[in-house]
């Protein structure tokens, strides 16, 4: 895929967290009509593995009231902070935790996890690329090399 500008990379984090900046892009971009539409399928809550169903149970809010709260304003952190209000506060160890897991995702996984990472480099042509996770298969799908970076140091 194509770079989506104001799209950042899962890596990035909000606070304590990585990806829900990102979930904060989609949203967005999605209200702005500026979302590609093969992002769509991975926006949102409701579905089993996709990362935004993953953060919004982490989070204990829905997409629905996230998506609302993002596009009234305010900054990435303001939202953060009102989400953990709303729904669970979660600890320090709690946020390393999910870092860890998002960020290895797809590495070592149960087999339909890994096979689905590996479909996915060789349909982007991306063979070769020294992918191991979901977040370096998107990063590099979008442009951008979480390898050459080290992205994963910066989120921890």
């Amino acid at each position: 895929m194509p770079t989506v500008p104001g799209l950042r990379s899962p890596y990035a984090k909000v606070g304590r967290l990585v990806y829900f900046g990102r979930m904060l892009d989609k949203i967005r971009l999605h209200a702005q009509g500026k979302l590609p539409e093969d992002y769509l399928a991975n926006l949102g809550d409701g579905k089993p593995g996709v990362f935004d169903t993953r953060c919004c149970t982490f989070l204990g809010v829905s997409f629905a009231e996230i998506r609302q709260r993002t596009l009234a304003g305010g900054s990435d952190e303001d939202v953060l902070e009102w989400v953990e209000q709303k729904g669970i506060r979660r600890s320090d160890d709690d946020c390393l935790v999910w870092n860890s897991f998002l960020m290895k995702r797809g590495w070592h996984d149960p087999a339909a996890n890994t096979e689905t990472l590996k479909r996915r480099i060789r349909e982007g042509g991306l063979d070769g690329k020294g992918i191991e996770t979901f977040f370096d298969y998107i990063d590099c799908d979008e442009g951008r090399d979480p390898l050459s970076t080290k992205a994963w140091e910066s989120a921890y």
